[in-house]
């Protein structure tokens, strides 16, 4: 039972690294809303609100490293999958 439980313990606290990404480059963009960060020849825009931690103050130019991670907000079956045997 405590073997269970420890390792039930540990991958509560494993399972939201395990969905962390990050970008590092250029800032483009930032607004209390948002942020653009520039990655080679991609923008990369984040949603940002008033939980986002910021260290220092970011502007435009500034080379910044975003950790973020990526939930689902909606799922909509359309259904015709196999079904495994």
């Amino acid at each position: 039972m405590n073997t269970k439980l420890i390792l039930f313990a540990t991958l509560l606290l494993i399972s939201p690294l395990a969905m962390a990404y990050q970008v590092t480059g250029p800032v483009l963009e930032v607004t209390d809303s948002k942020i653009v960060v520039q990655k080679g020849k991609e923008k990369w825009e984040m949603a940002r609100d008033a939980g986002t931690k910021v260290t220092g103050d970011v502007k435009k130019g500034d080379k910044v490293t975003v950790e973020y991670k990526m939930t689902a907000t909606s799922i909509e079956s359309k259904g015709g999958g196999k079904a495994k045997k």
